[in-house]
């Protein structure tokens, strides 16, 4: 979730005193690491996962379902029979927006071996165990991206109300401040995210039109004080609070390039992945006890950090603010880091030319144009928190205040520098999956990407197209059955002639001017699986990388079985975690094809999904026929 600082944290009005003296040390704080650390080489390829869960409570006398307020206790403990009892402890868990959430991690990276792939899906299934032993018998731990009645009354345990018209965080009509972790940066980013915006969070998702669905459909809320029947659209569902979107759960892995120039490259490569990757992961159809139009939470998670105020939406002319900003500080990247990207910027990018400046000017050596504009761009964005205790900082050796503008630009790619005097190189981390609800579909989607980034880094590959066109492609991903309707903008020669460097640029591409015949519309079963004459496929790409390794057979077998799953998903032989969940909802008796998720439903729905993640059942709809049942500690169980 970010930095998480402690101290005494200022209200919007205090924060913004000091949005100029953040920005402005918070640069000083990058250059600082980046002379230090620009020329560092052969760092080695390490990369690790990050999982967030809900802790959910059943109760099945009353046959419902609520999310957990729990997430801080069972942190603590976690934590205290873990890292702080042994520092190699294989797992490590932090806090997350929820109090009904954790995050878990392996406890140290995953190295360069081969065998690291076979360790993954063991050391899921010992974090989820690890929760799971400290949970009531009605208690569990689930892996799903959002939680289907989330705002809906009486969702929590214990139950609380939202108080809209008292002072609080949100001040939501739906989710009470309750459900917000304890930490203080949560609750004050959601408060002043609210301030700065002038309004309460407004996010509006298109609603599934069933057979019985209300035409026009509108609904009436209660406590309003005006704001929601204003906000709210016709035939959507509307939520108006943070916790809609930070709180539903998502699926992350963390790269550590050799270089910064491959740093840049990797980021390059992969943002143009990100929707082909999200579109394959959707999990999410269903908000505050509907079924909606749409199978990712990408753009609820958007609009529910957007502190541009109107006017920096275009919604009113400019008097306050000092620009026009395109985008939620939560949304997909707007330009390329590497130099053979730079032809394929065009999107026009707002940034600081004071920032812009400052870097250009304190770089002696020379912070290059793409960089800088980067640095610039995400640093047009005020901080979100602030704690007194953390104002002035020994710029030489802390970096706070640059985390705390990176750490609130959450883009589908997140371009990472090492920490100050510290071992760590510069990373990249991959942001737009959506969980799964079983250790071996997440395993599948981490092993994927990671093996992604080895064939992009040994095959030198180009992935890239204009930047416009994987905007295009991640609106597309977020639609309904996007995986098998969904036509995606993809390159078509991705295997560049002449001599490639790791920062992106093969000779052949220099001078040459972008091209629509460098790029078409595809299905994700073609970028994917591969079609003859028209593109080879990723996997194809890989299996052919996995044959010129030296894999032990177990190893192999894991592999296989991960990338058989999203060859399947991608072709339509496995269903979405999207479309399963929309099929159970949709055959249930309970249902009424009026595009409701009752608790019935509900209930019935997420111990299906207990049932599953735990191995209890199983679903080949979803994940295929069991081909391999081994114990946890090798990381052999699977489905295909």
């Amino acid at each position: 979730m970010g930095l998480l600082s402690e101290g005494s944290p200022l209200n919007w009005e205090e924060t913004k005193k000091y949005a100029d003296h953040v920005r402005k040390h918070g640069i000083i704080q990058f250059l600082n690491i980046y002379h230090k650390v620009k020329d560092r080489q052969k760092d080695v390829l390490k990369w690790g996962d990050e999982v967030e869960y809900m802790l959910l409570s059943f109760d099945h006398k009353r046959q419902r379902v609520q999310v957990l307020l729990r997430g801080e206790e069972i942190l603590h403990i976690l934590q205290d029979q873990g890292e702080k009892a042994n520092p190699n402890h294989p797992t490590l868990w932090r806090p997350e927006y929820g109090s009904y959430m954790i995050e878990g991690t392996p406890g140290q990276p995953y190295g360069g071996t081969m065998a690291d792939f076979n360790t993954v899906e063991a050391n899921m299934k010992l974090r989820r165990q690890e929760v799971f032993s400290l949970l009531k018998d009605n208690e569990t731990i689930c892996s799903i991206t959002a939680f289907p009645r989330l705002g809906c009354p009486g969702f929590t345990q214990p139950e609380y109300d939202p108080k809209p018209l008292e002072w609080g965080a949100s001040k939501s009509l739906f989710f009470p401040d309750e459900g917000i972790n304890k930490h203080p940066r949560f609750s004050t980013l959601t408060r002043n995210i609210r301030h700065r915006r002038g309004e309460k969070i407004a996010i509006n998702v298109p609603i599934y039109k069933d057979k019985n669905t209300p035409s026009p459909f509108i609904e009436k809320f209660i406590n309003d004080d005006g704001e929601a029947a204003r906000e709210a659209k016709t035939d959507h569902i509307y939520m108006d609070a943070m916790g809609f979107g930070m709180g539903n759960c998502c699926l992350q892995v963390t790269f550590q390039a050799c270089s910064i120039s491959e740093a840049r490259y990797l980021y390059d490569q992969l943002a143009t992945i990100c929707p082909i990757v999200m579109a394959l992961s959707a999990a999410s159809p269903i908000y505050r006890g509907y079924v909606s139009d749409i199978d990712c939470r990408w753009g609820i998670i958007s609009a529910s950090v957007d502190d541009r105020t109107r006017e920096e939406r275009g919604l009113e002319p400019c008097k306050y603010s000092k620009y026009r900003i395109s985008k939620s500080r939560y949304d997909s990247i707007d330009s390329y880091l590497s130099k053979c990207g730079e032809k394929y910027n065009d999107i026009e990018v707002t940034i600081d030319e004071e920032i812009y400046h400052q870097e250009v000017k304190m770089c002696f050596s020379g912070i290059d144009h793409l960089l800088a504009q980067h640095l610039a761009h995400l640093f047009i964005r005020d901080p979100l928190t602030l704690y007194a205790e953390k104002i002035h900082l020994d710029d030489a050796n802390e970096s706070d205040h640059f985390e705390n503008i990176q750490s609130t630009n959450w883009q589908t790619m997140r371009f990472k520098p090492p920490p100050p005097n510290s071992e760590i190189g510069w990373r990249v981390e991959f942001r737009p999956m959506e969980v799964q609800l079983t250790d071996f579909e997440n395993s599948a989607y981490v092993v994927f990407v990671v093996l992604l980034t080895r064939v992009i880094l040994s095959y030198k590959l180009d992935f890239l197209i204009p930047l416009s066109k994987v905007d295009e492609n991640l609106k597309v991903a977020q639609k309904r059955d996007a995986v098998l309707q969904g036509l995606f903008y993809f390159r078509k020669e991705i295997h560049k002639t002449g001599n490639p460097v790791v920062d992106g640029c093969s000779s052949s591409h220099n001078g040459i001017d972008s091209d629509t015949e460098d790029y078409t519309l595809m299905t994700i079963d073609t970028i994917i699986n591969g079609k003859e004459g028209v593109f080879p496929g990723l996997i194809p790409i890989i299996n052919c990388y996995l044959e010129n390794m030296e894999v032990d057979v177990e190893t192999r077998c894991s592999i296989l079985n991960y990338l058989k799953l999203i060859r399947k998903r991608a072709s339509g032989a496995l269903m979405t975690a999207a479309c399963w969940l929309r099929k159970f909802v949709a055959n249930h008796p309970n249902y009424k094809q009026d595009s409701v998720v009752n608790e019935k439903i509900n209930f019935d729905l997420i111990t299906k999904c207990d049932q599953i993640a735990k191995e209890i059942c199983n679903c080949p709809e979803l994940i295929g026929e069991p081909v391999s049942k081994a114990k946890h500690s090798e990381g052999m169980t699977g489905a295909v």
